[in-house]
């Protein structure tokens, strides 16, 4: 085997590793009401000195605000990113997208909380962010009436 399929292996493997220890978000519409209890039995846990179950839980009070963080084309961004974090660049030249665009959408994703950007040292480049998603999978619940 050669050590440039070797290096392709090891690093399929550290990306499925890191993928492992990655929650699933929820993605839900919740009143005020129903944020503030889930808040509150968490809290009588922790009083409790109870284990906390882990959760990752972003909220949006109107559908239309999930709808307009959780675009078709930021979802897409969303699942690149999962497979293979990297720099804006290198993410934008994969999905044959604007630079600018992809900017714009992993702000959003990362002000909502599914990704991070960290800025990292480049070996002889000098710096890039480096964007990685915060979840293994985003999972919508939405109950309009």
């Amino acid at each position: 085997m050669t050590n440039r399929r070797v290096n392709a292996i090891a690093k399929r493997l550290s990306r499925r590793s890191s993928q492992r220890h990655l929650p699933q978000a929820s993605v839900k519409i919740e009143r005020l009401d129903d944020f503030l209890g889930r808040a509150r039995k968490l809290a009588r846990l922790a009083d409790a000195g109870k284990p906390i179950p882990e959760s990752f839980v972003i909220s949006f009070e109107d559908p239309a605000d999930m709808l307009a963080v959780l675009t078709p084309a930021r979802l897409a961004l969303f699942r690149v990113i999962k497979q293979e974090p990297g720099s804006i660049a290198s993410i934008a030249q994969k999905m044959k997208r604007d630079r600018s665009a992809v900017t714009r959408d992993v702000a959003a994703l990362g002000k909502a909380g599914l990704v991070t950007v960290t800025e990292k040292t480049h070996p002889g480049h000098g710096r890039m962010k480096e964007v990685r998603a915060r979840a293994k999978a985003i999972k919508l619940e939405a109950l309009v009436a």
